[in-house]
């Protein structure tokens, strides 16, 4: 009889965990998500980080929590995570009161673009398997994945020699409202530039040093057609690898210009994430331009906007810039646009990158 009785109440005590454990285990449980930088490189590693925190007094024994991620971001194998079909990942967790568990995941940023690991599917459960919980959890886990910077030796020769070329051809201006420092003053210094506060203060003649400006703005300019008779906007998957190199071609390009001193933008007939419209980001300098021009690169999508002729039609109204051109091909149409450009007062060259013409640049 006692045996009976023990029984039933350890049946009785299950089913009441049970029942606490579904109505109130996942209003007590709060998920985070977070990569550990914003913005990774392509081919780089990283970490995702994940906490899980168990608010309520009472133990859960176990917690999957599952979400989408894209196959472009791969997750290192690890105890306690597995990722299905590269495209789902599925976490588990044991929690006791008030506790809070916080894991490391390596990622490795295979492609570039911008991702978001979005919502999360958390499922709790009693420790034999017999009534389990689910519920949906909104987050938003963005990372932006750059081009893949190449070295000099990966670039294209012509196109790694037209820049150093560009660089060394840039006209220094003297600019009187940066100055860069002091010094003494030299026979035949401008006495415009006497620092006179100076001189008199240290009794010596000493004269500003003024920093300079560099005229020269290299604008490159992808076209997003493969063929001069490309039907519709967007590529076929065999296709695309062509397409990143050159993303990752002129990311490089833009980069070494602008450590070089050099303003730099690019301009596509492709859109950034779901827009309509084709990219164009000027050329300039300053401190936080690389990341703004890398962001750019990271958002482009592979979708053809203009045909590009047309697209470049559209830029015969700048003037007084260096603009690089790389196309799939070469026609009689680029030819001419690229013609306009030139008369608009640009320095323009066309480099095609792949197929029979793979070596010409004009």
């Amino acid at each position: 009889m006692n045996v009976l009785v023990i029984l039933v109440v350890l049946v009785a005590l299950f089913l009441l965990a049970n029942l606490l454990l579904d109505k109130f285990a996942l209003k007590g449980l709060k998920c985070t998500r977070a990569f550990s930088r914003p913005a990774f490189f392509e081919g780089e590693e990283g970490e995702m980080i994940e906490i899980v925190r168990n608010d309520r007094p009472m133990i859960v024994p176990w917690l999957r929590v599952e979400s989408y991620i894209s196959p472009h971001l791969q997750l290192g194998n690890q105890d306690n995570l597995h990722v299905a079909d590269s495209m789902y990942y599925c976490s588990l967790f044991s929690l006791m009161p008030y506790q809070q568990v916080k894991r490391r995941h390596r990622v490795r940023f295979i492609h570039r673009g911008a991702f978001d690991l979005g919502n999360a599917s958390l499922t709790a459960g009693d420790l034999l398997g017999l009534n389990q919980s689910t519920r949906e959890q909104a987050m938003s886990v963005p990372v932006l994945v750059y081009p893949r910077l190449l070295d000099e030796r990966d670039l294209p020769e012509p196109l790694s020699r037209l820049l150093g070329e560009t660089i060394a051809r840039r006209h220094l201006l003297t600019d009187p409202f940066l100055v860069r420092g002091i010094r003494p003053y030299l026979p035949g210094d401008p006495v415009r530039d006497i620092h006179w506060p100076a001189t008199a203060r240290m009794g010596d003649t000493i004269l500003r040093v003024h920093d300079h400006t560099a005229q020269t703005r290299l604008l490159v300019v992808m076209n997003a057609q493969r063929t001069v008779n490309q039907w519709g906007d967007r590529l076929m998957d065999y296709e695309e690898g062509e397409m990143e190199q050159m993303i990752s071609v002129a990311a490089t390009l833009c980069v070494r210009a602008l450590r070089a001193g050099l303003p730099a933008g690019f301009a596509a007939n492709m859109p950034l994430d779901k827009g309509e419209d084709s990219v164009m980001l000027l050329p300039s300098g300053g401190s936080a331009r690389e990341e703004e021009l890398l962001t750019a690169f990271a958002r482009l999508t592979l979708r053809r906007t203009l045909r590009f002729p047309t697209f470049l039609e559209s830029l015969t109204s700048l003037s007084g810039m260096d603009v690089l051109v790389l196309s799939c091909y070469d026609s009689e149409e680029i030819q001419s646009a690229l013609s306009k450009l030139r008369r608009a007062g640009n320095n323009v060259q066309l480099h095609v990158m792949y197929g029979k013409e793979a070596q010409k640049t004009c």
